[in-house]
């Protein structure tokens, strides 16, 4: 890495390596390489208990300040931590989404009280959280949300529907994104609720992908209900706060992110070797330029988080979605390619799908959620570049 470490940094990250190996063994030693993105259905209770095995340890929540249960690391800290996980094959985190979006969002738009009552759990990883942003008219477009919310009473009445949820099934609650100002459109009226998931009036409907499994769920709404203080910022404020939200999501992680990239980029490597498709000029070429497009995405990402440490993250931070969706995306194509005839056919009876098959169906994704390919693009020009705004339908 282009870093200058400080010797703090070294020590830390050899007492993270040391912990990591020193764990990732006994009734854990199966947990490496368990779940991921279309993998999420692998193993969940082993991967709970591992996550709750870090937190006694005090590894979860690591950026977080100590007075809420974390390690007040730095952020060049932070980076190296995931780093090492990933490095090290520990299993995917399932309570991620609770540690890397909640929490951020609550230390930063929260009130004492609600950190005081919702962050213990999220170190614990006692209680998990999904994300309620995307509809079926409001995806990647996330302005055009529907899903309604009402004072009533003591708290809020919730009447909707969302999509792409992922984990639902397994969250304790939800942070959702839905409209409370009557008559509102666009930007305006939004708020963001934190809506227990464990009560009448919410319904989890798996959605079946391309691999066969089911991390992505529809979540019905039908006058689910939160309490009056289970408003995060003021009603109006949604849209501000479910953009740090996004922000938050794309931040330290991505270096982790991108070890795991490396590694399956080094496996399609090797598949080429055994099948000879390494000898193939014109895939020899796309090999090199996957590596390339790598190396570029851990350049920016390292020049982003230079960007955060200063306080002013730069517009690179705005490419970063796209650039890895899309660069994912044509990895799984080439492992196909890599494979020949043979990446046609399941490996077993009914749908038995071998690594590389489920990374071609499950990257066909990346450049769709977390904001598509177009929508990226849209928002690179008009608010990094300052291009005029397209022309859209029913606004000439």
């Amino acid at each position: 890495m282009e870093r200058n470490e400080t010797p703090e940094d070294r020590a830390f990250r050899a007492e993270v390596r040391a912990w990591l190996e020193g764990n990732l063994s006994g009734e854990f030693a199966g947990a490496r390489g368990l779940g991921g993105p279309g993998r999420e259905h692998e193993a969940f209770e082993i991967r709970l208990a591992w996550e709750r095995h870090m937190a006694a340890a005090g590894w979860t929540c690591v950026g977080w300040p100590e007075e809420y249960g974390g390690r007040g690391a730095t952020l060049a800290q932070q980076v190296i931590f995931n780093e090492e996980y990933a490095l090290a094959g520990a299993p995917a985190r399932v309570g991620h989404i609770g540690e890397n979006l909640l929490g951020p969002t609550l230390l930063a738009f929260g009130t004492r009280e609600q950190r005081e009552r919702f962050l213990p759990p999220i170190v614990a990883v006692r209680e998990l959280w999904c994300q309620g942003y995307s509809e079926p008219d409001a995806g990647s477009d996330l302005a055009n949300v529907q899903t309604r919310a009402e004072r009533d009473g003591d708290g809020w009445r919730i009447t909707g529907q969302k999509v792409w949820t992922s984990l639902a099934l397994e969250a304790d609650r939800c942070f959702v994104v839905c409209r409370t100002e009557p008559g509102s459109s666009r930007h305006r009226g939004l708020s963001y609720l934190l809506v227990p998931m464990r009560q009448e009036g919410v319904e989890v409907r798996p959605i079946v992908q391309l691999t066969g499994t089911s991390e992505f769920n529809e979540v019905f709404f039908d006058g689910a209900r939160a309490g009056a203080d289970d408003i995060v910022g003021a009603p109006g404020e949604g849209w501000k706060i479910a953009m740090a939200t996004l922000g938050f999501e794309r931040g330290v992680a991505t270096l982790g992110q991108q070890v795991g990239f490396r590694r399956e980029l080094e496996g399609v490597i090797e598949l080429a070797r055994r099948t000879g498709a390494i000898d193939d000029p014109l895939l020899r070429d796309r090999l090199t330029r996957s590596w390339m497009g790598l190396e570029i995405m851990r350049l920016n990402a390292v020049r982003t988080m230079a960007g955060v440490a200063a306080g002013a993250p730069g517009p690179e931070s705005s490419i970063s979605k796209l650039v890895w969706g899309t660069w994912h995306r044509e990895l799984g194509e080439l492992a196909m390619d890599v494979l020949g005839a043979s990446g046609l056919v399941a490996a077993g009876e009914p749908y038995d799908l071998d690594d590389w098959q489920r990374l071609f169906l499950f990257s066909r994704a990346d450049t769709i959620y977390a904001g598509s390919n177009e929508i990226q693009r849209n928002i690179i020009a008009e608010r990094v570049l300052g291009l005029p705004r397209e022309t859209r339908e029913g606004t000439r």
